[in-house]
């Protein structure tokens, strides 16, 4: 299966490229649910990658990015408890499928490393839905979760995308 996934990477590096590769940042916010919602109140991330495009409907890239979930804070009537922050560091694949100039769909699977103590990480996996707003920026809305031993990280996130147009584009 790895000689497979490798031969199909490797048959799009080599593949002539269009102007619609680039180099991506992205930021995203929003709320856990399941198992993290009771300990963490916001989620907040950041990503970075690069997108190749053999065709006008289909991209493949790599991407690396940071996720910070904000604990919440529990008072009683003589106690405050602060429950630890949680962070993750995913690191994955990315596909993305254009049915038409302004819409896409797809996802990135890979691995997510546990940053703070106690926290393994685990398979990350993030469906999304991307709208383009303009001709370098997308909005997206994406479910994110990390099998983290036996409990499951997952959030809804709202994002902002911002591609750098290679110098390829330029030519």
């Amino acid at each position: 299966m790895k000689q497979l996934i490798f031969a199909f990477i490797f048959t799009f590096l080599g593949t002539t490229l269009s102007a619609q590769e680039g180099f991506k940042i992205g930021a995203q916010a929003g709320l856990p649910l399941g198992d993290y919602n009771d300990l963490v109140g916001v989620v907040i991330g950041a990503d970075i990658g690069y997108m190749w495009a053999p065709n006008k409907i289909f991209d493949l890239g790599i991407k690396a990015g940071i996720i910070h979930g904000f604990a919440e804070r529990f008072t009683s009537e003589t106690v405050t408890v602060k429950l630890p922050s949680i962070q993750f560091a995913p690191l994955a694949a990315s596909v993305r499928i254009w049915p038409s100039r302004s819409f896409s769909i797809g996802g990135d699977i890979g691995q997510a490393f546990g940053l703070n103590e106690g926290n393994d990480g685990g398979l990350y996996y993030r469906p999304q839905i991307g709208f383009q707003t303009g001709a370098q920026s997308e909005l997206n809305i994406s479910y994110t979760a990390i099998q983290n031993g036996d409990d499951t990280w997952s959030t809804v996130t709202v994002g902002f995308v911002y591609t750098f147009l290679s110098a390829r584009h330029f030519r």
